[in-house]
């Protein structure tokens, strides 16, 4: 089991070598975690995982082989007779556990999403307690897993348990390597259900973590299963008829291919993709406050983020704060991830850096105003790191390109409108549904705002309105495929089903045998 240790390192910070293998004499392999044992893959083609910031290589990562992805389906499988038998107390104490852990061991995994992803160290623990809520809530699970019953006639009940569907499957993207893993992890096993979760193959090192510290904390072996890859790993994800369900989030491509895949195999899915978050900003609002709100959300973790704020509609004179917001912009700081007052890292990769710049030079040749640019900043401790500074665009409009698609950076576009009404029109407009705010102090057009905004998660003066696991992420329109959400209660219902049961016990047939029991009666 592990401890937690007063101020020496956490018990994962001191056994990473476990997790991770050398190829060669310099460069790390990132393992494979099947049937409670991390293994070597015996992989022929490996990912090279870059820290943003340096471009060293921080690890490989396999591709995972046929026969491997077999194996952990074939562990999984075995694994979920005993555990969907496992009663929900010992499950919900196991959640216990592992959160325990999880806090003992924050620095080590915020170190690692620092160093494969690149997110400034606060953000990268913000990344583990977002997740870490979802362990929490899950502690919860006996309320979540009550069933229903009636007395339907004369010594006739019928009730209604939830059961665990059997092995499922979770594909994670880069942007949260650690949040991701938990929105599907302690949901799918403290329902009972089998894990095979695949990490991004650009930052799997915080996904590996968790998986020791499953192992630490009791989780038996085949319960949680940990591959490695890209296209081979998804299709076998989505097809092997073992697997009955499958959680995304990440882009609109893949995601559409896993939904598509998933469900013709007969598979429940639940799949986030992209989203164009917009923040509508009327002219009473609270300036300081909402020009804060909005700095921090659009630039924050680089601007990667699903919910992170990508437009601000201005309404009327609320335009004139612009200048003010550029300046806010203008003063958050770019650097390395563990670097003291860093206020935003690099991009994921150089590929990311210049798709992002593409888009801003495309707003400009169609006419937008650049406010402040971002391209071209250069980090002197980092000269080869993925830097996109700040990016603020004025006067974008609808048919725009960096409007119509995700950036995925931390580029703001500004929209001015002339009333309530045009704002609501615009957002509803958009493919997109994650999130949408008003900045406002008016009760009224709050309430307007909330009720006509076709968006799944709403922020009245709350820029990212990503809800706390007692409730659950509800993004719709073009951002998620699926009919049930992830985490909270819809997340329980998407990894269980309902069986209905109708049972008679006639009482002509009661006989009274036996000695009573005089014991307190103790449940394990």
């Amino acid at each position: 089991m592990y401890r937690l240790g007063c101020n020496k390192l956490a018990p994962v910070a001191r056994r990473q070598a476990g997790l991770f293998s050398r190829m060669g004499h310099t460069t790390a392999t990132t393992k494979l975690f099947i049937d409670g044992q991390f293994i070597e893959s015996q992989a022929t083609e490996w990912i090279d995982v870059h820290n943003p910031a340096t471009q060293e290589v921080v690890t490989r990562v396999p591709k995972t082989t046929p026969g491997e992805l077999e194996e952990a389906a074939k562990s999984a499988q075995s694994a979920f007779g005993e555990w969907s038998r496992t009663s929900i107390m010992r499950r919900q104490k196991l959640m216990l556990d592992l959160q325990h852990a999880i806090r003992a061991n924050t620095d080590a995994l915020a170190e690692s999403i620092v160093r494969e992803q690149g997110k400034v160290l606060s953000d990268a623990h913000g990344d583990i307690m977002r997740g870490l809520q979802v362990v929490d809530s899950m502690a919860g699970i006996p309320e979540y897993m009550l069933g229903t019953r009636l007395e339907v006639a004369a010594d006739m009940d019928t009730y209604t348990v939830r059961e665990p569907l059997g092995v499922v499957a979770g594909i994670c993207p880069f942007n949260f390597p650690a949040m991701m893993p938990l929105w599907m992890l302690p949901v799918a096993l403290v329902t009972g259900n089998t894990l095979l979760l695949k990490p991004s193959e650009r930052d799997p090192g915080a996904a590996m973590i968790l998986a020791q510290l499953c192992a630490d904390v009791g989780v038996p072996r085949g319960v949680v299963n940990v591959v490695h890859g890209v296209h081979e790993t998804v299709d076998f994800l989505t097809s092997d008829a073992r697997i009955k369900a499958v959680s995304f989030v990440g882009g609109n491509a893949a995601g559409k291919h896993v939904y598509e895949r998933a469900t013709q195999h007969g598979k429940r899915c639940q799949a986030n993709l992209g989203a164009k978050n917009h923040a509508v900003v009327l002219p009473d609002a609270n300036r300081e406050f909402t020009l804060n709100s909005i700095s921090g959300a659009a630039f924050g973790a680089a601007g990667q983020r699903c919910m992170a704020l990508s437009v601000a509609v201005f309404v009327g004179s609320a335009g004139e704060w612009i200048p003010d917001l550029v300046e806010r912009a203008r003063g958050l700081r770019v650097d390395g991830g563990m670097e003291k007052g860093a206020d935003l890292g690099p991009m994921i990769s150089p590929g990311a850096l210049h798709r992002a710049s593409e888009l801003v030079q495309s707003a400009v040749d169609a006419g937008a105003s650049l406010l402040l640019d971002g391209r071209g900043v250069r980090v002197e401790k980092y000269p080869r790191g993925n830097f996109l500074g700040p990016t603020v665009l004025d006067h974008v409009t609808a048919d725009m390109k960096c409007y119509q698609e995700e950036v995925f950076g931390p580029v703001l576009s500004c929209v001015h409108v002339g009333t309530l009404e045009e704002a609501l029109a615009l957002v509803n407009a958009n493919p997109y549904g994650n999130g949408a705010s008003v900045f406002t102090q008016s009760g009224a057009c709050a309430r307007r705002f909330q009720t006509e905004v076709n968006a799944g998660q709403v922020g009245v003066n709350v820029p990212i309105p990503v809800p706390l696991p007692m409730f659950s992420f509800t993004g719709n329109k073009g951002s998620f495929l699926g009919d049930t959400n992830f985490y909270g209660r819809s997340g329980v219902n998407f990894y269980t089903q309902l069986k209905t049961i109708t049972s008679l016990w006639r009482k002509e047939d009661a006989k009274v045998d036996g000695q009573s029991a005089v014991h307190m009666p103790t449940l394990h």
